[in-house]
């Protein structure tokens, strides 16, 4: 199949036979972009529909491009991902972006669930309690990082070293330690979410290598950005990819 056929039976599979976007009023633009992300950008490189509806989600949450967001939890749903996927995978972003953007996308989120008839709470994922959340965080921290987490808290000043106690007990212990998805999807959704900030290139480094540590190999981060790319455009896709190559380069 030629893209534009691959585009159409991916476009169909994901949001159904019923045109949608732009598609009435500016019919040029709808199709540069469904031949784009539907033709090209989704048969890049060797990711299930699964991983890479996750990755549209919480690229569109640090966005917030909240009507597209609404879009792909139906298309999330219709390639398999279950509800406590989709939520955890926004619950993820939080750390990175904020509480009220995260609510923002939750609100999306949720209206969905209650047109398709999702029961709401989903199931709780949750891990850890407040006796063991830092223990817990830091833990997992260490299994991404390695021996620079001890260096970090070492090294911090005496002012600032409850920004470190954050990190392990809120960052890692009270959301990498969740159910729902696994610590190297965790993972390279992190890396996709800080490469979608832009301007934080020192923590797509660290992600990059936390991913590595992980046994999320290259080829696998360049597509998971590849994929980043129709949603967060050529700057912040180019600076990803630069800080995967400095960390992991290609010799």
């Amino acid at each position: 199949m030629d893209r534009i056929e691959k585009s159409k039976e991916k476009f169909s599979q994901l949001f159904g036979e019923e045109a949608t976007g732009v598609h009435n009023t500016d019919p040029d633009f709808q199709e540069i972009l469904n031949h784009f992300i539907f033709g090209e950008v989704f048969y890049q490189g060797n990711l299930d529909d699964k991983l890479r509806e996750l990755i549209t989600l919480v690229v569109l949450t640090v966005n917030q491009t909240l009507p597209q967001l609404k879009a792909h939890v139906y298309a999330a749903l219709n390639v398999g991902l279950t509800p406590v996927e989709i939520k955890e995978a926004v619950y993820q972003c939080a750390p990175y972006i904020g509480f009220a953007k995260t609510l923002n996308a939750i609100n999306e989120v949720n209206e969905v669930y209650k047109a398709e008839n999702i029961a709401l709470p989903t199931k709780s994922q949750k891990s850890v309690d407040e006796g063991n959340r830092f223990e817990k965080g830091l833990a997992v921290q260490v299994e991404i990082f390695g021996e620079v987490i001890a260096k970090m808290r070492e090294n911090a000043p005496a002012n600032q070293k409850h920004i470190q106690d954050y990190l392990s007990a809120f960052c890692f212990g009270d959301f990498y330690t969740r159910g729902g998805l696994d610590l190297k999807t965790r993972e390279l959704l992190t890396l996709c979410i800080v490469s979608a900030l832009g301007g934080a290139e020192g923590q797509v480094k660290a992600h990059v290598q936390g991913n590595v540590n992980v046994d999320n190999d290259k080829e696998l981060l360049i597509t998971a950005i590849t994929h980043c790319l129709p949603y967060m455009g050529f700057p912040r896709t180019l600076n990803a990819l630069a800080c995967v190559n400095e960390i992991n380069p290609e010799n």
